[in-house]
């Protein structure tokens, strides 16, 4: 418990000391240089700004921002200077701000902020005046202070983005050595519980978030533009990667089916599915690299080490597994950075994919 704790801080340390730095350089910004008593709205941008999480569109955020702070603070003010504050002006306040933000095509973000900036004006803060202007003005400030923080102290998001496709292919692998596992020891529940686990794992999801988040921060950060390359490769990789996951939950499928009816597995098929299994493993290590040329030859050799005669004779469900063992090459084969068509012709010819 101590140790996830612990990694988890690591984690999220970036984040808390630029939220830190950023909301303190934003309160200074719009009390020294703008003669704000109380610009709490540029500190509280500046943490919905930079977030706790991965792949958020930050710049959409600091717009979302701005529109929900002026949105409730426009219904708060206009309302409570005409009916006052109470307990039904809160109710009726905050569900004409959320309501309006909604009509006007506000996202979650919008709604909340409009919600919440309503409330504030009705129960804490005295409507009227330029105090509207000045905690729009708070917001932008603390948005775009927010996003400079980001720019300035980026991290490593491509390295976070490496780390989350090698955790990905890993997956892969883990259920290609799983139905060869099954295969061998004629066991579905094998199969059955790998299936399981790909069905549930979210490596695919935050891949996709680092990676966004990797490409939004290469965009905004002055320090990171000379690393958008190798962020493109994580970018190409994405999709082939996520098609070869979802053809090995076919495959795993498949694979159970065949051991439920007793079917009949080509005899090199569990030694071609390790064999790629391994392929995965050593493209898990180079993730990113230039030069996969050793990769691209092992996925090949596993594939040809199975041949068509060896599958005519067996069972439908086990022919699919066959199948889907060379989708899943094909797919990572593109991962590497070849095309579709490059990739499905270096394969030896064993019925259609």
């Amino acid at each position: 418990m101590i140790r996830l704790r612990g990694h988890r801080l690591r984690l999220m340390a970036l984040p808390i000391l630029q939220c830190s730095i950023a909301a303190a350089i934003a309160w200074l910004v719009a009390t020294q240089l703008f003669n704000h008593s109380r610009p709490f709205f540029a500190p509280i941008a500046v943490v919905i700004c930079i977030g706790v999480g991965f792949g958020q569109q930050r710049l959409r955020r600091v717009v979302e921002l701005v529109l929900g702070v002026s949105v409730g603070i426009g219904v708060g003010d206009l309302l409570i200077l005409q009916i006052g504050s109470g307990w039904w002006q809160v109710a009726l306040v905050l569900g004409l701000a959320m309501t309006i933000s909604v009509l006007l095509g506000g996202g979650t973000l919008v709604t909340l902020q409009a919600g919440s900036s309503a409330i504030l004006v009705a129960t804490l803060l005295p409507p009227g005046g330029t105090a509207g202007l000045d905690r729009m003005l708070d917001a932008l400030i603390g948005g775009v202070l927010g996003l400079a923080a980001i720019a300035l102290l980026p991290g490593d998001p491509p390295e976070l983005a490496r780390q989350r496709g090698r955790t990905l292919l890993a997956e892969l692998a883990a259920a290609l050595t799983a139905a060869a596992a099954a295969i061998t020891e004629r066991d579905r529940e094998i199969a059955q519980r790998a299936l399981r686990r790909a069905r549930t794992q979210r490596a695919g999801d935050e891949y996709r978030d680092a990676l966004r988040n990797a490409q939004e921060i290469a965009a905004i950060s002055p320090l990171r533009r000379r690393q958008r390359d190798r962020i493109a490769r994580y970018a190409a990789a994405a999709e082939p990667i996520d098609l070869a996951l979802r053809n090995s939950r076919v495959l795993l499928r498949r694979t159970r089916s065949a051991l439920t009816d007793d079917e009949t597995f080509p005899p090199a098929l569990a030694g071609v599915l390790g064999q790629l299994a391994d392929a995965v493993t050593e493209f898990a290590t180079v993730f990113g690299d230039d030069d996969l040329t050793d990769v691209r030859e092992r996925i090949r050799a596993a594939v040809a080490a199975i041949g068509a005669d060896e599958v005519a004779h067996t069972g439908f469900s086990a022919r699919v597994v066959t199948a889907q063992l060379r989708s899943v090459a094909v797919d990572l084969l593109q991962a590497t950075g070849l095309d579709h068509e490059k990739a499905r012709g270096s394969l030896p010819t064993m019925g259609s994919n």
